[in-house]
């Protein structure tokens, strides 16, 4: 698979890898366009966050995690800010992943629908194809930098097109939007003039059809865990991870993208249950979105309500969030195992897999290179890479809430 490949990249200095591209662009072509569907090949690149895949690397995966300021901005003092989180942090975090294996599995899970996604598209999309399956995290391996180094290398600066999947279904600045700026970086840093990555981007699929008929399929398993006749006085308690309320209040999509996603699967499931959406994992002093799924489940516990199903909303695959903060932390010390549950996340899930296979044919048969709502940015943005990464994706300016500064 191509992500195996980028393995041990990192240790290469950049300057050497441009080196190495201008050497095999110098090259031609062993491949000749026979071997190709009109309009192929195609990358699809399936970012994300990642992490980290055991405990040795759960250091460098936090201080990353906290140096990005597109995800928790602390200006002038990220990296102090980043530094002292980093060193309280480590040792609990290592305790953590120890618990659920050593490692996060988000890099199996990743590959696995990456690679069934590309395979679906050789044959329902034969004039894109080859699909070739790429997977780049924010924070961990295979790194981003790393995955745009192979691409070029793999020949897309010459032929074919590459699509960023984003795996996050809500967008939101500090997830999707840090893995597009951080896109745009290696852009500026390995490509030249007459070596461009053709890109476009799925930014955005909180409603997504399949996806929603994918959750609700995990949900109704989950109920059918309980007694017929409580199967209905189950309370969903849909958890997606939480935000700081700066960002909710400059207007970042995820908030309201995330209770689409509630509301559209609540739809689909014609209402059946009680339900509510809270959210979880919330770091530092500053106020974020609330209000907490521990926090939630505590009080209906004291209103001796304890049938319940968490549900995770805003994740595709299982990691630290769900085997750990939700099993083994909230399910497993609540006292109430019987009845308090947790509906599987989508993982392998061959409807959730089609769903993607879905969302990337209909990018390439609409023919847009990115959602209409991707060219607003948050109001009062003054990042010049967020405008800019925007550009790489939409070939123009782009629409703007706020005047650039």
């Amino acid at each position: 698979m191509a992500t195996s490949l980028v393995r041990g990249l990192n240790a290469i200095p950049w300057r050497a890898r441009i080196s190495r591209l201008q050497q095999l662009q110098r090259q031609s072509s062993t491949k000749t366009d026979t071997e190709f569907g009109r309009d192929g090949p195609t990358a699809v690149v399936f970012m994300n966050m990642g992490g980290p895949g055991h405990q040795g690397e759960v250091r460098d995966f936090l201080h990353s995690l906290f140096s990005d300021g597109d995800i928790i901005p602390f200006g002038r003092f990220q990296k102090i800010f980043a530094d002292i989180i980093t060193r309280l942090r480590t040792s609990k975090i290592r305790k953590q992943y120890a618990e659920i294996g050593g490692g996060s599995p988000i890099r199996r899970w990743s590959e696995l629908q990456a690679r069934e996604t590309c395979r679906i598209l050789d044959n329902t999309s034969p004039s894109s194809a080859p699909h070739l399956p790429y997977v780049a995290f924010r924070y961990a391996h295979p790194l981003t930098e790393d995955v745009y180094f192979k691409l070029l290398e793999d020949g897309f600066g010459k032929r074919g097109r590459v699509i960023a999947f984003s795996q996050y279904p809500q967008y939101s600045c500090g997830t999707t939007g840090s893995s597009i700026n951080e896109l745009f970086r290696c852009r500026e840093k390995f490509e030249s003039p007459g070596s461009r990555i053709d890109w476009s981007i799925i930014d955005r699929w909180p409603a997504h059809p399949k996806f929603v008929k994918a959750v609700a399929r995990n949900i109704k398993a989950g109920l059918a865990t309980y007694p017929t006749e409580k199967r209905k006085d189950v309370t969903i308690i849909f958890s997606a991870h939480s935000q700081p309320m700066r960002a909710v209040n400059q207007g970042d999509a995820y908030s309201s993208e995330v209770s689409a996603t509630v509301y559209a699967v609540m739809q689909h499931l014609c209402f059946s249950n009680r339900y509510r959406l809270c959210w979880q994992s919330k770091v530092g002093p500053q106020p974020w979105l609330g209000p907490q799924t521990s926090e939630v489940v505590e009080k209906f516990i004291e209103k001796r309500e304890t049938h319940l199903l968490l549900v995770p909303i805003a994740f595709t695959s299982d990691h630290i969030e769900t085997l750990y903060e939700l099993d083994e932390e909230l399910i497993g010390e609540s006292g109430h195992e019987e009845t308090i549950k947790r509906a599987e996340s989508l993982n392998d899930s061959p409807l959730f897999i089609e769903a993607l296979a879905d969302m990337v044919k209909e990018h390439i048969d609409g023919g847009e290179r990115s959602s209409r709502q991707f060219g607003n940015r948050c109001f009062d943005c003054r990042k010049d890479v967020c405008r800019d990464a925007r550009e790489m994706f939409t070939g123009g300016a782009v629409a703007c809430l706020s005047a650039d500064k």
